[in-house]
C-alpha cells in the first residue's frame, strides 16, 4: 500500500506546469502537513486557486516561499 502523500506525489507528477489539474487531486485529512516537495512537485512555482482567485506560490533559490496574487 502507498501512503496518501505518495499517492498525492504520484498524481501531482502527472501534471505539467501548463496543464490544469482537477480541483481535488486527492483528499488529505485536515491538519496533515503537506510538504512543499509534494506541493511543488519538482517545479519552482505553482498556481493555487482560492475562492476563484489565482495565486502563485514560488520557491526562491534561498529556500523561501513567496505567495503573490
Amino acid at each position: 500500500m502507498h501512503s496518501r502523500q505518495e499517492q498525492h506525489t504520484a498524481q501531482a507528477d502527472r501534471f505539467q506546469s501548463g496543464d490544469s489539474a482537477p480541483s481535488a487531486v486527492c483528499a488529505l485529512p485536515a491538519g496533515l502537513p503537506l510538504s512543499t516537495d509534494v506541493l511543488l512537485a519538482g517545479r519552482n512555482a505553482v498556481t493555487i486557486v482560492h475562492q476563484g482567485v489565482h495565486y502563485v506560490l514560488r520557491a526562491t533559490r534561498s529556500g523561501k516561499l513567496i505567495l503573490t496574487k
